[in-house]
This record gives C-alpha cells, sequence and structure tokens, in this order.
C-alpha cells in the first residue's frame, strides 16, 4: 500500500500585481521523493517552492502538511544575520538539542570556522553555511534552490553524496544539469501555471517534453501555423537550443584532438614554435610558472600553449589560485619566475559577474545602443537594438525599462549581449554561469560553441564546461596545475589514470604483473564501419528533406488550402526529425567506440 504524502497542494492560485503565477497548481511530495522542479525563467520556481515552504501566502487553495512532518528550506540568496557566530546560525537549524553534535559536523563538512561572524562571509561561505543550517535538521522534507550557485566543484561533489544519503523527501531547483541528472527521481515542469508530473529524473527530461509537445501540435493543427509555430517555439526554446548539430559536434571533437596533440599528461606543453606561424595565431605561451603568497603556493613549475580558437577550461576549489593564474595567464601579474609571452593583435573582453560598470537607471536600449539611434553593431554589421534583445531572450518591452528592474539573471544576459557583440577575438569569462537560468546557459553554449576566438573560462559548471572547452587547466592547491585535453569528464577519467599509473611507485613491494600478450588495437566490425560510412550521406539527405518540409510549413495559407496535406506534411516533419536525431547519435556513439578502439 502506497504510503500517504507528506506535503500536498491542492488547487493553488497566487497572483502578484493582478497578474497571475500559478491557477489550479495541484502537486504532492511523497517520502523518498527526489524532485526537480523545472519550467522556463520567470515561470513562478521560487515562488511555487516558497508556497511549498510555507513563506508565500496563497491567494486560493489548501496546503497541508502531515503531522509532525518537518521542513527545511534553502532560499536562493540567503541573508546572513548581523551580530551571530555561524555555529548559532546553524544550530538554529537543529529540531532537538541532542543533536547538537552534528553542527560541528555540518561545519567541518563545508570547511566554515564556526567563531566567525555570519555578517563577514563571503556570498560562498553565507550559502556552505545556509546549507549547513537546511541539512543539520535531517528535515522530513528538503527544499533547496539554486544549491549549487557560488560553490565550488569539491563543494558541490560533497553535497552531492550528502543528498545522495539523505533520508528525507526532496525538491530542488537548479541550472547544474549534472547535479539534477545524480540526484533526482522524478520531475514537475511548471508549465503555463500548470503543473505537469513525470516519475522519471532529469536525465529523461528532454525526451519527456519533446513526447509532450509532439501530442499538444496534434492538437493545434486547427490553428494558424504561424500562431502554432510560435507557441511551438516558446515552449521548446529549452530544449531546442540544447542540441547540438553534427557540425558543432565534429567542430568541437576536432579541437580537443588538436589541444590533446599538444597537451602532455602531466600538463606540461609542447613549447616548440614552428616557423611561418601566421601573426596572432599563437595567444598565450607560459613556460615552468611559478607563483606564490607567502607559504601559499598557486603554481609550481606550470606550462601550457594555447592557440587561437582554443577554449580553455580553469576549475580548482575556491581559493586554490584559478583568478591569479588567470591573471598571470592575460599579462595582469607578473609570476616570480618563469616566462609568459602573449601574442599579438589580440582584442579582449571581460566578464566577472559583478555588474560594477551596469549603469542601474538606463536603459538596456541605451546601454546597448550607447552611441544613440536604435542600432547596435553586432560583429562589424548593423543590427536593430530590440531584435538583438530578442535573441538574448528578452521582451520587447524590458527596452526602455530601467536596468535596475531586471533580475540578476536578466542583468547577466544584459552584460553578456553588450560583451558579445563588441568585436573580440580573444574572451576571458570567470565565473560566467552563476546566477543563469538554464535557458540563458544555453544561449551562451550556443554563443561559445560558434564563437572563433579564444576563451578561457572559470567554471564550477561541469555540464556546461563539458559542452564548450576543448581543454581543461586544473588548479588543484599547493602549487599543482596540471592541463588535461577535453571538458570535466575527460579531466576526471585521465585523472584517475594518472593515478592509477603513479600508485605502484608509493609501494614497498610490488608484485610483477604476469607478461600478458600483446593487444592488438581494435576496430569496429565490418557492419559497424559500413554504417559509420554510410550515416553522413544519410543524414545530408534528412536534412535537406527537413528543409523541405520546413519552407512547405512556413506558408501561412497551407492549412485553409489543404488541411490534409498540412497534416502529413507536419506528421513527415517530425519523422525527418526524428530519425535525424537517431542518426546524429548513432554516428556520436560510432566514432566514439572507434576511438575507444583505437586508443586500446
Amino acid at each position: 500500500m502506497a504510503q500517504p504524502p507528506l506535503l500536498t497542494l491542492r488547487d493553488i492560485h497566487v497572483t502578484f500585481g493582478g497578474r497571475p503565477v500559478f491557477e489550479g497548481v495541484e502537486c504532492a511530495i511523497h517520502p523518498g521523493d527526489r524532485i526537480c522542479l523545472v519550467g522556463r525563467n520567470g515561470s513562478g520556481k521560487s515562488t511555487l517552492m516558497k508556497v511549498i515552504a510555507g513563506l508565500v501566502e496563497k491567494d486560493d487553495g489548501e496546503r497541508f502538511v502531515q503531522p509532525g512532518v518537518t521542513v527545511s528550506y534553502l532560499p536562493q540568496d540567503p541573508i546572513m544575520p548581523e551580530g551571530q557566530t555561524v555555529h548559532d546560525y546553524v544550530h538554529a537549524g537543529l529540531r532537538h538539542e541532542e543533536e547538537a553534535h552534528r553542527v560541528d559536523i555540518c561545519l567541518e563538512a563545508m570547511k566554515l570556522d564556526g567563531n566567525r561572524d555570519t555578517s563577514t562571509l563571503s556570498g560562498g561561505e553565507g550559502r556552505r553555511a545556509a546549507i549547513a543550517r537546511a541539512l543539520v535538521s535531517e528535515p522530513d522534507i528538503l527544499l533547496l534552490d539554486e544549491p549549487t550557485n557560488h560553490l565550488d566543484l569539491p563543494t558541490i561533489q560533497w553535497l552531492e553524496e550528502e543528498l545522495q544519503s539523505f533520508r528525507g523527501a526532496m525538491m530542488m531547483i537548479s541550472h547544474d544539469r549534472t547535479f539534477l541528472r545524480k540526484l533526482s527521481r522524478q520531475l514537475l515542469w511548471l508549465d503555463r501555471s500548470k503543473i505537469r508530473r513525470t516519475e522519471q529524473g532529469y536525465e529523461f527530461f528532454d525526451e519527456w517534453v519533446e513526447q509532450v509537445l509532439l501530442e499538444e501540435e496534434k492538437e493545434l493543427t486547427r490553428i494558424n501555423i504561424q500562431i502554432a509555430e510560435e507557441e511551438r517555439y516558446m515552449l521548446k526554446g529549452v530544449t531546442a537550443r540544447r542540441k547540438r548539430n553534427m557540425r558543432r559536434v565534429r567542430k568541437l571533437a576536432d579541437l580537443r584532438q588538436q589541444k590533446a596533440a599538444r597537451v602532455h599528461m602531466q600538463g606540461t606543453a609542447n613549447l616548440k614554435v614552428e616557423s611561418g606561424e601566421s601573426s596572432g595565431k599563437l595567444v598565450i605561451e607560459a613556460k615552468d610558472l611559478h607563483k606564490s603568497f607567502g607559504d601559499k603556493v598557486i603554481a609550481k613549475g606550470f606550462s601550457t600553449r594555447i592557440m587561437r580558437g582554443d577554449k580553455i577550461g580553469l576549475i580548482g576549489p575556491n581559493g586554490a589560485g584559478k583568478t591569479t593564474l588567470l591573471k598571470m595567464l592575460t599579462g595582469k601579474l607578473d609570476p616570480d619566475s618563469g616566462d609568459i609571452r602573449i601574442g599579438t593583435n589580440l582584442t579582449a573582453a571581460y566578464f566577472d559577474q559583478k555588474r560594477d560598470n551596469l549603469p542601474q537607471d538606463a536603459t538596456p536600449w541605451d546601454y546597448l545602443a550607447d552611441m544613440g539611434g536604435d542600432q547596435i553593431i553586432v560583429h562589424d554589421q548593423p543590427k536593430h537594438v530590440v531584435t538583438y534583445m530578442r535573441d538574448f531572450l528578452f521582451e520587447e518591452r524590458q527596452a526602455r525599462q530601467p536596468i535596475h528592474a531586471l533580475s540578476g539573471g536578466e542583468k547577466n544576459r544584459l552584460m553578456l549581449a553588450k560583451l558579445l557583440a563588441s568585436p573580440t577575438n580573444f574572451l576571458v569569462l570567470d565565473e560566467p554561469t552563476n546566477d543563469l537560468d538554464m535557458e540563458t546557459l544555453d544561449l551562451l553554449q550556443e554563443v561559445l560553441a560558434e564563437y572563433d576566438g579564444t576563451l578561457l573560462l572559470v567554471s564550477h559548471d561541469r555540464d556546461f564546461l563539458d559542452r564548450v572547452v576543448t581543454s581543461t587547466i586544473a588548479v588543484e592547491g599547493n602549487g599543482d596545475v596540471q592541463e588535461y585535453p577535453g571538458g570535466f569528464e575527460d579531466y576526471l577519467s585521465q585523472r584517475q589514470i594518472k593515478e592509477q599509473a603513479v600508485a605502484p611507485i608509493k609501494t614497498k613491494t610490488v608484485e610483477k604483473p604476469k607478461e600478458q600478450p600483446k593487444k592488438s588495437k581494435g576496430k569496429l566490425s565490418y557492419k559497424d564501419q559500413r554504417e559509420l560510412d554510410m550515416l553522413p550521406s544519410t543524414m545530408e539527405k534528412l536534412t535537406a528533406e527537413k528543409e523541405q518540409l520546413e519552407t512547405a510549413m512556413a506558408d501561412p495559407d497551407l492549412f485553409a488550402k489543404n488541411p490534409d496535406k498540412f497534416q502529413k506534411t507536419s506528421d513527415r516533419l517530425n519523422e525527418v526529425q526524428g530519425e535525424l536525431d537517431h542518426c546524429e547519435e548513432r554516428w556520436l556513439e560510432l566514432e566514439m567506440l572507434q576511438e575507444e578502439l583505437a586508443g586500446n
């Protein structure tokens, strides 16, 4: 017999300023649930979570909590009280005094000094304290709104492990897809003021949304095609931007392969400069860098060579020295020893998310078109301000609103729009993914994938790194700085291989393994190889057919003139898109298998 829900919402209505946020929302949290709450930016996810937490008053409906059930809530932007120690702040989250020993356990795990005043904590430290307070009581229901914001990778990984062993029910909002894939088992989709639920985790979100949209498309055939397509775009924007076409996949794979040929496994680089290189091809050359501040060692003998078009990710714990290394690589800080060579004809642009230079009383229109008029120059081409803003997911009405009226994520999006419009061949992005919603992350990833300049990116977003960078520089602490070809998952696997390789050296006695016969390099079966050879031409044909079908569907009079043809064209377009997606996935699978076999 199924257990009754711990908490239930029935027919919830919430309005702000006369505008409905929810209408008739119903949902339940059961024991053991691991719910991921998703929805478009501005759909009201945080408001719904506050209703569940009992912090926002509903206009109508019922919120029922089983007697004795405790609910703990982590806000998106925790406000730290003044005049209180971190220990006392976390202790306030306890239910029972006999569990006071858990306060020190949580503080140690979060690497926090319990004697510090909460008002002195940085943004990341304050979030760690708030997480400790939410976890310390082991509540029956744990509500987490963007828990990974401003956390470094080791802390995020610790939090994942802690939550995986958490015994209560949990609901989370996050833009960290890796975090959601690891932890979620159910999905709540807040869609047009309604809630949809599926008993699958975030890993299946794209597939589920496609099914929902396909069902809705069949019901929309009676509506004018232009209206239907606009509605479909609004709903599908989240997943459509996330799908990379084959050209992008091949481009990233080629760039990673080129980078792998230049990067040595232990982090040293081939510093030999080929003769006859064109001016500007070399962006940064660093050799044997050493840097320390007192007893704190940042880099100890680090070398790298960054070429035009490379996209480099910098990762590591907070305080390990990522920003210091970034400043050395860009010539803003001198190393204690070693050589830095900066390439020629570089036009750099920097993004640090502090928003210090964002004029709060100006409008986005004035901020973007700072030379006056209604045009902005984007890559040497004039573009209307509103058109350009739409590219960054803004509505036309927002163009004339003051910037201070925008949300934090919208302000970041506006800064990115300004930054990416400027002519630049060298982007330096320090934590650009903090506070960004998934739509903006998808947009930024799309722009960076198409960007033909050089990129230095500091980020704790593992999925974002995997989608964008060609190599990863890991600043591990104590002077250990290594470079690994590929994204974050590549870094993890290569570091594991490296650690396994050096492990026998530390062992006092190592039994010599029996000599095994040499294993020849493998290759694809005849059937798989033939399929791999045939797929590109198949995809080209499907792409051409898809373009023809889309052109036919773009005719606004097609439905009125011939409803049957409209329906057949729509059905065939869905079939072709499905076949194309399958072919792309199969091509990637075979390419990866071929690479793996060749490396054995």
